[in-house]
């Protein structure tokens, strides 16, 4: 998801920080070994971060709650408001700590792409449960620390693309991007796979934060357009929604992983009723492996899991179990280097990662906005038979 806006920077490397490639000691019992998370914890996406810090924070309670570990296991909070300009900051807080052994993140894929090369330099290990841009792993980038826990936009596209063609029978769809590398990204393999499928695509891009988008809305009316796709952010879709539903239309309504997040629905009202959003991440509250997970997050959160809460939650067990292999001498980049061969069975699937850190596995999944909530519909793949 979450692919906020890419950007080339040249980034300062603070010599200090580059020769942190190893942390923890070799005395085994009372070390204690800090995972970072690094998302949006202020700003416009701070709810698609909380999600994500909140698994994380559950799986380190519930293992140091266990009491079979030599260590204990400490939480760091590296806020980057989900933007390419804070993630050298919040990237140089986690690696400046010499017990962060691991990061689960950046969320987005503009932070991980500014970060990803100190994060190298450091040896630090970060593997994302969100960071979707295909190209963060082309090995050309280097980014030698970075592992992604989730199927990458090629996915998340093809399968809006595949359930209009195959289940809403579309013949003509209004292809929407937000300008940033994320929307301009999955609208890119949606338009593919639409006009493979024989669909006729009118297409648009309308920047973030637009004052008003009425007049969007009657253009997507007067295409005659019997379907719809958005590829952009929840804060935009919302006010996009409203305006769509006052132009009068009518179609079908799709939109990806960045907006399906519970504060859609609270910032679009009745506008958000029935559309449709994809994840390459399960409902943990409806999949019966997830469901004990479900009420765990609920109880200590007091709120149900949202949009990559049980992915976030199972990345880190998947360190934890080689963080405890490892006997107390944990070294940044062999930790790295571990968990970049290991095989993972989590309560959402099975992580493992290919020899350019990409995720191996291929499901996208479907969801609805039904009586003012998220409804999770299954696997697109199965959906559409």
């Amino acid at each position: 998801m979450l692919n906020k806006t890419i950007v080339k920077l040249a980034i300062p490397l603070a010599v200090g920080a580059l020769a942190l490639t190893g942390c923890g000691s070799d005395s085994g019992s009372g070390d204690a070994f800090k995972i970072a998370f690094q998302g949006p914890l202020s700003g416009d996406n701070v709810a698609l971060g909380e999600n994500m810090q909140n698994g994380v924070k559950l799986a380190i309670e519930q293992a140091n709650a266990k009491g079979d570990l030599d260590f204990k296991l400490e939480y760091v909070a590296a806020d980057d408001q989900g933007l390419p300009d804070k993630a050298t900051a919040a990237a140089q807080k986690a690696i400046d700590d010499e017990s962060v052994v691991a990061v689960v993140g950046p969320a987005f894929s503009g932070p991980t792409n500014t970060a990803s090369p100190l994060y190298a330099e450091a040896g630090l290990v970060t593997v994302s449960p969100s960071a979707t841009n295909p190209l963060l792993t082309d090995p050309k980038n280097e980014f030698k620390s970075f592992l992604r826990g989730v199927p990458n936009d090629n996915m998340q596209g093809a399968a809006m693309a595949t359930y209009f063609a195959k289940k809403v029978n579309a013949k003509t769809v209004y292809l929407i991007d937000d300008k940033t590398d994320y929307g301009v990204g999955l609208a890119g393999v949606a338009e593919k796979g639409l006009k493979e499928a024989g669909i006729k695509v009118v297409k648009k891009s309308v920047p973030q934060k637009t004052p008003d988008y009425s007049a969007t809305a009657k253009d997507v009316v007067n295409s005659k357009a019997d379907a719809l796709i958005y590829a952009g952010y929840y804060q935009d879709l919302a006010p996009f929604a409203k305006k769509l539903k006052d132009a009068g239309y009518k179609g079908a309504g799709i939109s990806g992983d960045g907006s399906n997040d519970a504060k859609f629905i609270e910032l679009a009202g009745d506008a958000s009723e029935n559309w449709f959003l994809t994840c390459p991440c399960t409902d943990a509250t409806v999949e019966a492996g997830t469901k004990k997970f479900a009420t765990d997050y609920q109880k200590e959160f007091g709120r149900a899991p949202g949009t990559y809460s049980a992915e976030a939650y199972d990345i880190t067990n998947m360190i934890i179990d080689q963080v405890k292999g490892m006997k107390g001498d944990v070294q940044r980049e062999a930790l790295r280097d571990a968990l970049a061969k290991a095989s993972y069975k989590g309560l959402t699937k099975t992580f493992s990662f290919d020899e350019n850190g990409e995720f191996k596995g291929t499901d996208v999944y479907l969801y609805q906005v039904k009586g003012g909530k998220i409804a999770y519909q299954g696997n697109v793949n199965e959906l559409v038979g």
